[in-house]
């Protein structure tokens, strides 16, 4: 899996989360859970992933949707 945006903003992960689900791209979020685990203090980003085989896909989409990714 490859990493296509890293973000404490919630709002943020979910607009390209649906961005990539309407592209037909699959994601998922990694270190969802983190923020209980270290105290809400947002030490942790969020990490949005897809599968090394639709990374230039997602990117595209991402960046159409003018989500710069934050890597």
């Amino acid at each position: 899996m490859k990493e296509v945006l890293r973000t404490n903003d919630l709002v943020l992960l979910s607009y390209a989360t649906h961005v990539l689900a309407e592209a037909g791209i699959a994601a998922v979020v990694f270190d969802a859970h983190m923020s209980a685990v270290e105290g809400s203090i947002g030490a942790f980003p969020r990490r949005l992933m897809v599968k090394d085989d639709d990374l230039r896909k997602a990117l595209r989409e991402l960046g159409n949707a003018t989500i710069t990714p934050q890597l």
